[in-house]
């Protein structure tokens, strides 16, 4: 066989060798972009043993397993007013549980809201207290109608971040206990991540280990308007993070988590998706709530007088009761 011919012999299968490469890699891709079933991966939020504590407690931390949820919705719209585009209008979840309260059924009078579906009030009467309560003559609120309050525990500060336990936190939940008040509590939370979280979690049930508590324990996270914060521009991937750390926490400990958020900020700041394990109070100010979601809690004013307590108060409603669960 002359050189040339041999030469041309090699091309060739040199040449039939490419094609079989090429084909097998046309095949492959094809198979990974067009028949092969992804695996799924993301599971929901489990817990795993974190932090023993002294005489057998174990309290527990959220693993943060997530899949995208941005985009699961159902075609209706919540409108909103804004200063600068006007009339505004956000998807529904659809799979949030929408709020099955009859808003006709809120009835005001003389100041105080009711829950009164079918000609009976069902709701509960509560409120909020903290520091900026100086003092509180707890049977007079008692005798005035209230059924239960909600404590601050603590806070962690805007600024430096660290925690401070409420300076009234002792008397009030001594106060309310001692005259047969339904106690639940709050931590103001300023987190920025999973581990301040936690901390807040542990902070707040170490303080209320001694106490009977039949409300719930809430994560409190809020946004600072009128100052510059460690927590400005969030990411909502975090804050959502923070609020399940906070209440597996608290959850692992024995109580009822829950989230306050106002109506805007849990829309615009929260993946609410990944919070449907928890209840929800919600702040929103005037006779009648326009928040599309479930909530269990809503807080209806922030100037409401009450006997016993010098000064506005936070007026609250539960349309479940916890103190019988």
């Amino acid at each position: 066989m002359s050189n040339l011919r041999r030469k041309h012999l090699n091309l060739r299968i040199l040449a039939v060798f490419q094609s079989i490469i090429i084909l097998i890699l046309i095949i492959l891709l094809v198979y990974v972009e067009f028949i092969k079933v992804p695996v799924e991966t993301s599971v929901p939020a489990s817990v795993i043993l974190d932090n023993s504590k002294e005489d057998g407690e174990v309290r527990t931390k959220a693993v943060i397993e997530k899949k995208e949820t941005y985009y699961q919705l159902d075609g209706k719209k919540i409108l909103l007013s804004d200063d600068t585009y006007g009339e505004i209008f956000l998807p529904v979840y659809k799979d949030v549980p929408a709020s099955t309260l009859d808003k006709k059924a809120m009835v005001t009078r003389n100041g105080y809201t009711f829950y009164k579906p079918d000609s009976k009030v069902t709701s509960i009467l509560g409120i909020d207290v903290s520091a900026h309560q100086t003092s509180v003559n707890w049977q007079q609120v008692k005798d005035a109608g209230v059924q239960f309050v909600m404590i601050r525990v603590g806070y962690r500060s805007y600024g430096g971040g660290q925690i401070h336990i409420d300076e009234n936190f002792e008397d009030n939940i001594k106060g309310a206990e001692a005259v047969g008040i339904n106690v639940g509590v709050y931590f103001f939370s300023q987190a920025v991540t999973t581990d301040e979280a936690v901390q807040e979690a542990d902070a707040v049930i170490d303080a209320i280990s001694k106490y009977k508590i039949t409300y719930p324990v809430v994560f409190d996270w809020e946004l600072i308007s009128d100052d510059t914060a460690r927590t400005d521009n969030i990411p909502v991937d975090t804050l959502t993070d923070c609020c399940v750390s906070f209440c597996e926490r608290v959850k692992s400990a024995g109580y009822k988590p829950m989230i306050y958020q106002n109506k805007r900020t849990s829309l615009f700041k929260l993946d609410l998706p990944r919070l449907t394990d928890y209840d929800f109070w919600l702040a929103e100010y005037g006779s009648t709530p326009s928040y599309y979601y479930n909530y269990n809690m809503w807080q209806y004013s922030c100037t409401g007088t009450i006997p016993g307590i010098f000064g506005d108060v936070d007026l609250n409603l539960s349309f479940k009761d916890y103190a019988a669960q």
